[in-house]
């Protein structure tokens, strides 16, 4: 992982095109390559530019990896990720559903992401239909976790009615509409985003208009079944309460702490009808159940959390779908991306903690609708 990242610092895998190329120095260590080397060995940028030229007269990437890594307090990289005990375990709570097997996008239930399923050809078959091609990465794995669970259950069919929670710029919203769901997708209100970096990153939607893909859908059919509106997860407007399924991708631990998100899950049952389906990815804690990340604008959630909101929604009458924290037992499973990421990109290191995505599926109580097939 470590021969990776310091393969692409000099120059063997590039980076992302940048608008203005950054100062090198004669032998190509340039100031990008500082910072980051900084962050990952010492957590931080340095901060003034005889540092930067201090460190740039080590020559290269490979003599500055070796200098900070001796230094008091480095960081050390992570090694291959390897199973702590506390996934193994069955849930405290006899109500929550549980199995342990390699996850499948066959057969989705509430699952993590792993190797296997980007083998799968449900993968390469959802990745088709985005006209996208099947990379690992796990941002690509929640598109198409989220298409799995909802063709598994029906609802990628003319008549049903989807809402989208932070919907960005994402192609979902015309991949339904092609399929002939009505959808309202939203995103946060720019005064409740701005400071956030979507907007700067190119991942925040303020209008129907920026989710329109022509390669999916017909102009007309997008803009006869999909709609946007500005929506704050944190407070949902209770007129949103007629939705076959609603869903969001690694949004929710975007909305202030662990208990925002876990909250938002919940609350995000009330826009659906009795029956209806709630489909959410996040970030999860692949190393521990009780150290973490909780940020303003980022929180990594433990099985505890997942595992306290299951158990408070099986309670309420509503339906969990089986909780399976298998993390994959492929090679690639070991491998922990690092700054800058690149593919392949399934787990990841944030601030020490190994992370990846997860998918939760839940059914809101109540005798689900009937979809009669046309005529």
């Amino acid at each position: 992982m470590l021969s990776g990242f310091m393969k692409r610092l000099a120059g063997g895998e590039k980076p992302a095109a940048q608008a203005e190329a950054p100062q090198k120095a004669p032998d190509g260590l340039d100031d990008e390559a500082v910072k980051l080397l900084c962050r990952l060995f010492l957590g931080h940028e340095v901060v003034t530019p005889g540092e930067i030229e201090r460190y740039r007269q080590l020559g290269n990437a490979k003599a500055l990896a070796a200098h900070l890594a001796g230094l008091p307090g480095a960081i050390r990289p992570p090694g291959p990720y390897r199973m702590p005990l506390f996934l193994l375990q069955p849930p405290s709570d006899p109500a929550i559903p549980w199995r342990f097997e390699p996850p499948s996008l066959i057969d989705p239930v509430s699952q993590l992401c792993t190797a296997g399923q980007f083998d799968e050809p449900t993968y390469e078959a959802w990745c088709e239909a985005l006209k996208t091609q099947p990379n690992r990465h796990r941002k690509l794995w929640e598109f198409v976790f989220i298409l799995a669970v909802l063709e598994k259950d029906g609802l990628l069919r003319r008549g049903v009615k989807g809402l989208g929670f932070g919907t960005g710029l994402e192609p979902l919203p015309s991949l339904f509409a092609a399929r002939g769901v009505k959808v309202l997708a939203t995103d946060a209100p720019v005064d409740i985003e701005a400071g956030s970096g979507w907007t700067e990153t190119g991942q925040h939607s303020q209008s129907v208009e920026q989710l329109y893909r022509k390669k999916l859908v017909r102009r007309p059919v997008f803009d006869k079944l999909v709609s946007f509106r500005p929506i704050d997860m944190n407070a949902i407007p209770p007129d949103l309460d007629d939705f076959d399924f609603c869903w969001s991708a690694c949004c929710f631990e975007h909305l202030g702490s662990i208990r925002h998100g876990l909250e938002f899950v919940e609350n995000s049952l009330g826009t659906l009808r009795p029956g209806g389906l709630a489909i959410h990815t996040t970030e999860f804690n692949l190393d521990s159940n009780d150290r973490t990340m909780e940020r303003k604008h980022l929180s990594i959630f433990r099985r505890k959390d997942i595992e306290a909101l299951y158990s408070r929604l099986t309670a309420a009458g509503h339906e969990v779908w089986p909780l399976n924290l298998h993390p994959g037992f492929e090679e690639l499973d070991a491998h922990v991306d690092l700054p800058p990421y690149a593919l392949p990109h399934l787990k990841l290191e944030q601030q020490g903690i190994t992370v990846t995505s997860i998918g939760l599926v839940v059914r809101k109580k109540g005798k689900r609708r009937v979809f009669h097939k046309p005529a």
